[in-house]
């Protein structure tokens, strides 16, 4: 029993499964930042790069 008991109280106190737990958290956070970003900036980016083509395909004739 008493060893059941420290395997538990050893179990409680380590961290490094919360340590990693932590990181997996920013790491979503994140992605979901830059997730957030392009979809905010995406429709612009599409009229840029249309402008862009469209210029190009005038300059070489096509």
């Amino acid at each position: 029993m008493r060893n059941l008991m420290n395997s538990m109280k050893s179990f409680w106190q380590d961290e490094e499964g919360v340590t990693a737990i932590e990181y997996g958290l920013i790491a979503a956070l994140i992605a979901v930042f830059i997730i957030a970003s392009l979809q905010l900036v995406g429709g612009s980016l599409d009229g840029v790069f249309t402008f862009i083509s469209g210029k190009l395909d005038g300059a070489t004739g096509g």
